[in-house]
């Protein structure tokens, strides 16, 4: 099993927040300006029509929720597996429920959106999750996930000693395994940037993943490439 999807690495990175704002603290949009959490916040609201109900799955800490919260006519359940990101996102004044996406507490097509950013690279049993996504959407209901590719930050990490982080959710799997589901998939596929002031910055952000890699001291700032897919499917 990937440690990305490993239940216990999993688990000990999500107990608190601290590891995922030291990742989430150095990214920025692309060179034109483009945001990946905002151009997911978009294929949400396109999917919206009148009001309606959408389901976060992973919701970590709350940030995108609170956007989703805010779109009109939205109610919104949030859900993640980590008690603390429940707690987190339900201090923000959200509907938020510990939840495994493998087995999700809610009826057939109880919702018209399903959003899941970044955590389908985590779940142990992917088929399992996708088909429980697919059942709890409505017929025509909008599935919008968001997922790295395989060079995301790959330089860093080969500077660190590394490997590419391959997943079995990814930018170059992503759409083949939504289309066993989904009639119509598509996909914006985004060059981040993650930007390091400095070389204690570039080696916390390796240090929290937990994967023991060493990156060899340096001067001043540094900017790697990120790769990000925002996938639509209905």
């Amino acid at each position: 099993m990937s440690g990305l999807s490993d239940p216990e690495h999993v688990r000990s990175q999500y107990a608190t927040e601290d590891r995922l704002e030291t990742r989430r603290s150095v990214w920025h949009p692309t060179a034109d300006g483009l945001d990946p959490a905002t151009e997911a916040l978009r294929a949400i609201d396109r999917a919206l029509v009148g009001d309606a109900r959408v389901l976060e799955v992973g919701c970590g800490t709350g940030v995108m929720a609170s956007r989703i919260h805010d779109l009109p006519g939205v109610t919104l359940v949030a859900t993640d597996f980590s008690p603390r990101f429940v707690e987190l996102t339900a201090a923000r004044g959200i509907d938020a429920r510990q939840a495994d996406i493998c087995y999700l507490p809610f009826d057939d097509g109880s919702f018209d959106v399903v959003y899941a950013g970044w955590m389908l690279y985590h779940v142990r049993d992917l088929e399992r999750a996708l088909n429980e996504v697919r059942r709890v959407l409505r017929p025509g209901g909008t599935f919008v996930a968001v997922t790295n590719g395989n060079d995301h930050l790959v330089d860093l990490r080969r500077e660190a000693g590394g490997h590419p982080e391959v997943s079995r959710f990814s930018s170059e799997t992503g759409e083949s395994v939504l289309r066993r589901r989904f009639d119509d998939v598509r996909r914006h596929d985004l060059a981040t940037r993650a930007v390091f002031p400095d070389h204690t910055s570039a080696q916390a952000y390796l240090d929290s993943t937990d994967e023991g890699l060493v990156l060899a001291p340096f001067d001043g700032a540094r900017e790697y490439a990120g790769a990000v897919t925002v996938f639509e499917a209905r």
